[in-house]
């Protein structure tokens, strides 16, 4: 069985959750399936997207794994964005989390080697 994921944020403000996805992931959208709607495929099959849903958004709360979660937070610090949260669970789990203009909780998490 294959396995893809496509996970969904819902924002007020298209252009500018545009902006802030660019900076937060690195690069544009991967496509653009209509106006307001941009998908980034971060790896083969593993997708995030964001949809202009005023009525839903800022409730999504999604959380990606890296291999490397200090060269993801640095790469996003230089692009300007800086995290709201970073925690490091008992199981060694790292996990920092961002939040966007809209509430949408994103995180990037590392699990020990």
């Amino acid at each position: 069985m294959a396995v893809y994921l496509f996970a969904g944020i819902a924002v007020r403000d298209f252009p500018g959750a545009l902006a802030w996805y660019e900076a937060l992931f690195g690069q544009p959208p991967s496509f653009f399936p209509h106006d307001t709607e941009a998908v980034w495929e971060l790896a083969e099959g593993r997708s995030v997207y964001i949809v202009q849903r005023p009525e839903h958004a800022g409730h999504a709360a999604h959380t990606i794994i890296v291999d490397d979660l200090d060269a993801q937070v640095a790469g996003t610090a230089g692009r300007g964005l800086k995290p709201a949260t970073q925690e490091t669970y008992p199981n060694g789990v790292r996990k920092t989390t961002y939040l966007d203009p809209e509430g949408n909780e994103i995180g990037f998490g590392q699990v020990p080697a």
